[in-house]
């Protein structure tokens, strides 16, 4: 008999930011490193369609897959854990949810029905997140429900899972409950009592979880454990410490040594196949933690306040610092901060830069300034989506004597559109998910730096942008030492940017840090910190 899939929900409890993505891809790792084929889906509870039209300083970056799906940044967490691609049917919003309700409601679909939240939005729920489960090629579904217990916007969700529990049977689908075990300093113990009560609101939705996962800053005794099984109607082997780590990666190895992974497969009455070969990832952890060497880099952006909304250069810079045995010490520089005045101060002591990606034109000054200066001092540069964008309008002001030269966006009227509006976007009226999306092919330039950098001729990247290099003015940039060495095969747009007299200066339009992995470290990442190590 055909092997069922089989579903596992992770809810979240006390308060937000425990840390479910993590936990949810640790869990996957290790059932994954056990010879499961196995996916994570993040449910988000806000009415939004998709992120895509969020501010960064609202909900951190926006992550796009391969189909190009604008989504949650967990599940950039899921990529990189798993090294497996994630799809739209991975993100699942409120927001698509009703829309798809209602669409049906005006097509005629429910005729005669009154649409109400049970059964229709739940039915939905549960048809979106039986989609990856029902396509064969997963044996377990890991569902991470956005927001805590309690929350109103969460309900429907809870009960999509507890409905799911009841059809399935408890062998096919489990809950693991993400909860808080705080320390309070005064009476010097941990207390239980938030856990407690996140438990009896789970269960007032008629849910009772299978296995805690207790997020906790102290290691969790056995009277602890013991009590916190007996309140909230668990197994005392189901209660699992989730103790605070130096680095995330560490949490797939605290998750396996807590037995977080066989407790899981008991439930779900399946085979520990294998023991979980993890060699490297803990050489991977190995380089974090003993660097050889290390760099000081700065990155150029204006949503440094929140360090969210980079999340995906972050890791990629964590991953290639592993690669290089370096540790990178990466500081986020306002570019609304940075002058002609004081460009000299702010980056004198940095090995390498990056321009990072953005919309509008706030900062857009600074981020010019910080292009000329690297550019001129011999800096490794590196510049993504915009930051390319920016790399070229620097190069018509300052070497092609265009003084004017600006971006469409930040100046419709500009005498100089090195960067306009791409063909296609120019009837566009509609925000949302209608930007360039997700993966596009390109061609490179034999001899090229990004030739020696990817080691090859034809390679895929993701894409977000509307804005692309205006090749009215191609032959300027080539005749003057700004090379385009990266194409796409079929509208001729300009990927990528080099300057072949600099040590090490590449823009590329795309955003390659949305496919690095741990076990994939993406090669310009990799080569910009070799680079920076030489500096």
């Amino acid at each position: 008999m055909e092997q069922k899939c089989k579903y596992i929900f992770v809810t979240g409890g006390v308060t937000s930011s425990l840390g479910k993505g993590i936990i949810s891809a640790s869990l996957a790792k290790l059932l994954q490193a056990r010879g499961y084929r196995v996916t994570i889906q993040k449910l988000d509870p806000y009415i939004n369609v998709d992120p895509g039209t969020l501010n960064p300083y609202e909900h951190g970056e926006c992550y796009v897959t391969e189909d190009g799906a604008e989504t949650d940044l967990d599940l950039g967490h899921y990529e990189r854990f798993l090294n497996v691609p994630t799809s739209q049917a991975n993100n699942v919003t409120t927001g698509k949810i009703y829309q798809t309700v209602i669409q049906n409601e005006r097509r005629g679909d429910y005729l005669g029905k009154t649409v109400q939240v049970v059964p229709h939005i739940t039915d939905e729920i549960k048809r979106r997140i039986q989609i990856l489960g029902s396509s064969g090629n997963y044996d377990i579904v890991i569902t991470e429900i956005g927001g805590t217990v309690g929350d109103i916007e969460s309900l429907p969700f809870i009960e999509a899972v507890r409905q799911i529990q009841w059809e399935m049977g408890d062998d096919n689908a489990i809950v693991i409950h993400l909860t808080l075990i705080p320390f309070l300093s005064a009476a010097g113990e941990l207390k239980t009592k938030p856990t407690q009560h996140s438990v009896r609101l789970l269960l007032e939705s008629g849910v009772q979880p299978d296995i805690l996962v207790c997020r906790t800053e102290h290691p969790l005794n056995a009277e602890i454990r013991r009590k916190v099984a007996l309140f909230c109607n668990v197994n005392v082997n189901a209660v699992i410490e989730s103790i605070d780590v130096s680095t995330i990666y560490d949490v797939p190895l605290v998750m396996l040594k807590e037995k977080l992974d066989k407790v899981v497969l008991s439930k779900l009455k399946l085979a520990a196949k294998q023991e979980p070969d993890l060699e490297q990832w803990k050489e991977f952890l190995q380089h974090i933690k003993h660097p050889k060497n290390e760099v000081n880099i700065a990155l150029v952006g204006k949503y440094v306040e929140l360090p969210d909304a980079y999340k995906s250069i972050n890791e990629a810079f964590i991953h290639a610092g592993a690669a290089n045995e370096c540790k990178v010490n990466l500081k986020y520089v306002h570019s609304e901060l940075i002058t002609d005045e004081n460009v000299s101060d702010k980056l004198k002591d940095f090995d390498g830069v990056l321009v990072a990606p953005g919309f509008g034109g706030r900062g857009i000054e600074g981020k010019l300034t910080t292009i000329r200066y690297v550019r001129e001092n011999k800096v490794p540069f590196f510049g993504i989506c915009l930051g390319m964008q920016c790399c070229v309008i620097e190069f018509a002001r300052n070497v092609l004597g265009m003084k004017d030269a600006h971006s469409t966006e930040m100046d419709e009227n500009t005498k100089f559109p090195v960067i306009s509006m791409m063909s296609e976007q120019k009837n566009v009226t509609m925000k949302g998910g209608t930007m360039r999306l997700g993966s596009y092919d390109c061609n490179l330039t034999k001899g090229s730096l990004a030739y020696k950098i990817y080691g090859k001729s034809k390679i895929s990247e993701r894409h977000r942008h509307r804005y692309e290099f205006n090749n009215q003015y191609q032959k300027d940039f080539e005749k003057n030492g700004m090379s385009l060495t990266g194409i796409n095969p079929e509208t001729d747009l300009c990927e990528i940017v080099e300057i072949n007299s600099h040590p090490f200066f590449i823009g590329v339009q795309f955003h390659p840090e949305l496919k690095s992995t741990v076990e994939a470290p993406h090669p310009i990442f990799v080569k910009f910190i070799k680079k920076a190590m030489e500096k």
